[in-house]
This record gives structure tokens, C-alpha cells and sequence, in this order.
């Protein structure tokens, strides 16, 4: 029987960065699949959206901005609270870290479990971990929505609801109709809800889908550059969670167990969505969450390095048995 590598642990290969301008003073930083980052360079200060994994990704980011300006980094945005969006912290020296209340809870409750966790299923990406100094903790924190303004230009930072996690923030550029969604939208990759809270996601897009995007940076993809591409990645997105959501809500009134809904929703979703970045990564710890929600349970539970891979072994074991 053949074995899959854990997780992304066999996912060694440099992606190729386009940092590419989407408007005046507007950016979008992404890497054929890799997380993304977006900025706002203003003559006052730069405002960063999600960090990177380590201060050393996030040089990557900063020698890219300092190309164009030698503003001082005033806000980093933290677009939710998974450890390869917001370690990388340290190296901007912002003066502000901004982030949702439910980030700022989900940092105290398991911030450190998933900090451990992310580095063992993705390596590549927390290169030189030990340069990070710690948990990355919000020096402002907002309920639904907060206004900045970046040298005259409006950014709303917006809470629209529970997805991906339950602190989720997008950052809406109201005049300019230019969204940084994070990870509540994914194009040409495979969402992760190992965190994720299912039922609420999709009412959450459409809260998304009423701003009328039509320029979006998703959490991993490629820039989306029309209201059309934008649709598409929010409905893509949008119909990942329904087909999953239905497996694990099917198979909970069967009475199976994970691992028979995991082996038939697999086997289903893969064609559709299998060429998608990180899909053999996301399904085990997706399903597991659908299944756990479809069955009561509200909450997440905290993923664990224990956890991830007990999990895994067994799963993996009983699709290829």
C-alpha cells in the first residue's frame, strides 16, 4: 500500500512570488498558491494584512515594500489567528497589531497548540522558526468592524461573520472596491476548516458578496482582478463547503463513522476539486471538522501535533484499506 506524506511535509518546492500593484498605492503579495499578504503603502505609514509564517518569510514581504517606500509599517492586520498568517510578526516593527476579538480569543485559547501543530504539517513554510520570539499578540482589538485611513484612502476592517475560523476579518477599500478576504475565499485552492465553523460560512460570503467586490486577494490564489473572477472564487469557495458539509451531514443520519465518510467524500470530492493547492493536506482535517459539526459539536476542537497526526495515520489507513 502506497503512503501519502503528512500534511504538506513533503512540499518542498520555493513558489515563485508576484507582488503586483492593484491600484495607487494598493498591493497584492501572493505565491502560486502559497498564503498571501496584502499592502497599503500610504506617505504616512504602510498597513500589512497577514504576516507570514516566520520574521524570515516576512522579509520576503518588507524588501518588496521598501523597493517603493520607506514609510514605517503602522498597522499589521491579522486576517485571523493561524500561526502561517501571524508569526512572522516581529520583523515589521509595526506600530500597531490589529486584529478581531474572536483572533484575540482564539489566540488565548489555542494560539500555542497551533502553533506547534502548523510547523509539523508545513515546515517549508516556517522556515528558521526559531527566529520566531513567540505567540504574535494584537495590540488593538474591534468587535465588527473598524475604519482606518491610510493618507486619505478609507480601509474598513470588517468581521462578517464566523468561516474559516471565528475571528475572521476581511479589509475592505470601500472607494476603490478592492477586498483582502484571507482564507474565507480561496481560488484554485482547497479551503482548510479544520477550524472553521460551516453552518455560518456561507452566510458570511453572502455578507461578503453584498459588498460587490471587484477586486479580491483571497487567502491563497492568484489576485482576482474583475466582479466576475471575484464571483467565481466566493462561489467556488461556497460550493467546496456545501459538498463537504453534505458528506459529513449525510453519513452523521447514517450512522457511519469518520472514517467511512472521509473514504466516500474523497473519493466524490476529488475529481471536482483534487487539482486544487493543498487538497490532500486540507480533506482529513476538513472532514474530520464536518463531521464533528454535523454531529453537535459547535465548537472546534484544538488541533494538536498529537492530534494531527493519530488522526491522519488512521484515516489515511482506512481510505487505502
Amino acid at each position: 500500500m502506497s503512503t501519502t506524506a503528512f500534511a504538506s511535509t513533503a512540499d518542498l518546492e520555493e513558489k515563485e512570488i508576484t507582488f503586483e500593484p492593484l491600484a495607487d498605492g494598493v498591493y497584492a503579495y501572493t505565491a502560486e498558491g502559497d498564503p498571501n499578504s496584502g499592502v497599503i503603502i500610504a506617505d504616512d505609514g504602510v498597513l500589512v494584512m497577514d504576516a507570514q509564517a516566520t520574521p524570515v518569510q516576512a522579509e520576503k514581504l518588507i524588501s518588496r515594500i521598501r523597493q517603493i517606500t520607506d514609510a514605517p509599517i503602522k498597522y499589521l492586520v491579522l486576517s485571523h489567528y493561524h500561526a502561517v498568517r501571524v508569526l512572522g510578526a516581529a520583523a515589521y516593527e509595526a506600530e500597531n497589531i490589529v486584529a478581531s476579538r474572536g483572533t484575540y480569543e482564539n489566540i488565548v485559547e489555542r494560539g500555542q497548540q497551533d502553533f506547534e501543530s502548523e510547523v509539523g504539517r508545513f515546515p517549508r513554510l516556517f522556515d528558521q522558526v526559531e527566529t520566531v520570539p513567540g505567540l504574535t499578540w494584537p495590540s488593538i482589538v474591534f468587535e465588527d468592524k473598524l475604519t482606518l485611513w491610510m493618507g486619505g484612502r478609507e480601509v474598513q476592517l470588517l468581521h462578517l461573520g464566523r468561516s474559516h475560523t471565528k475571528g475572521d476579518i476581511v479589509a475592505w477599500l470601500p472607494e476603490e472596491k478592492i477586498c483582502f478576504a484571507g482564507d474565507m475565499v480561496e481560488y484554485g485552492a482547497t479551503p482548510y476548516t479544520g477550524d472553521a465553523y460551516l453552518k455560518d460560512w456561507p452566510t458570511t460570503l453572502d455578507r461578503l458578496s453584498a459588498l460587490r467586490p471587484q477586486q479580491l486577494i483571497p487567502g491563497r490564489g492568484a489576485a482576482l482582478k474583475t466582479d466576475a473572477d471575484c464571483r467565481e472564487a466566493i462561489e467556488g469557495t461556497r460550493a467546496f463547503l456545501s459538498d463537504l458539509y453534505a458528506h459529513a451531514e449525510a453519513g452523521v443520519k447514517a450512522g457511519e463513522d469518520l472514517a467511512q465518510v472521509y473514504a466516500r467524500a474523497y473519493e466524490d470530492m476529488q475529481p471536482k476539486y483534487g487539482h486544487w493547492v493543498i487538497f490532500d493536506h486540507c480533506m482529513p482535517f476538513d472532514v474530520t471538522r464536518a463531521y464533528q459539526e454535523a454531529g453537535g459539536a459547535v465548537d472546534p476542537q484544538i488541533w494538536t501535533t498529537e492530534r494531527d497526526r493519530e488522526m491522519w495515520a488512521g484515516l489515511e489507513a482506512a481510505r487505502k484499506g
